[in-house]
């Protein structure tokens, strides 16, 4: 252990993650420090939600791929509604966008889960200290490679509200009810969105969403 004090409170820790496995792994890692104590788990964001309302726990890690609303635009919720629980993201994402993203949405830590036994009990330490951790292989490729601006690519005003649904995680027939549109009218405009940036993947047409800023994370 680092200089932490054994005597003081430990931290409380609440862990997000749909993989009940992955969540039993990361439960070993933190309660066999003695300064950090595991209250409950979840396996989505409501869940998670309902057990930081009734823990008070002083951080969250929460896992930014589950079923279900979209971690990335949870987190301002999270800081909002419950801001004496810090963040701290753990992802399988290596792509800094999701970094960047998720520290500007009020994220204090970013761990790869292929780093989470070296990385996550740091990290949480950190952001218990108010301050900041950031995987630093993510870190250097930030600094290298600074946020793109404004959407290329000829996309229109429709299209972009197509796009943000979808980087937001809704499927065809959610986003058509949204819009009053047709399915078939949606999947003609995916069509053409993905031909103009070139991505076909529903991933990779999140990555073009946040390294274009499309995405509004505050929960309008």
């Amino acid at each position: 252990m680092s200089e932490s004090d054994t005597t003081a409170e430990p931290i409380r820790v609440v862990l997000a993650d749909d993989h009940r496995v992955v969540r039993a792994g990361l439960r070993m890692v933190l309660d066999a420090e003695p300064d950090i104590e595991v209250l409950a788990e979840a396996g989505d964001i409501p869940a998670a939600m309902r057990a930081v309302r009734a823990h008070h726990p002083h951080i969250l890690v929460l896992d930014l791929n589950m079923p279900g609303e979209p971690s990335l635009q949870a987190i301002p919720r999270f800081v909002k509604e419950l801001p004496q629980t810090a963040i701290v993201v753990l992802t399988m994402q290596q792509d800094p966008a999701f970094a960047r993203e998720a520290l500007r949405s009020g994220a204090r830590g970013y761990v790869l889960k292929e780093a989470a036994d070296d990385e996550l009990v740091q990290a949480v330490r950190l952001a218990h200290q108010g301050r900041t951790y950031l995987n630093p292989e993510l870190g250097a490729r930030m600094a290298a490679e600074p946020p793109p601006s404004g959407p290329p690519d000829d996309l229109t005003e429709r299209e972009l509200e197509v796009l943000r649904l979808i980087a937001l995680g809704h499927t065809n027939n959610e986003i058509a009810t949204h819009l009053f549109l047709s399915v078939r009218t949606v999947e003609s405009h995916r069509a053409h969105i993905q031909q103009k940036v070139r991505r076909s993947t529903r991933a990779e047409l999140v990555r073009y969403a946040l390294n274009h800023k499309l995405i509004d994370t505050d929960g309008s």
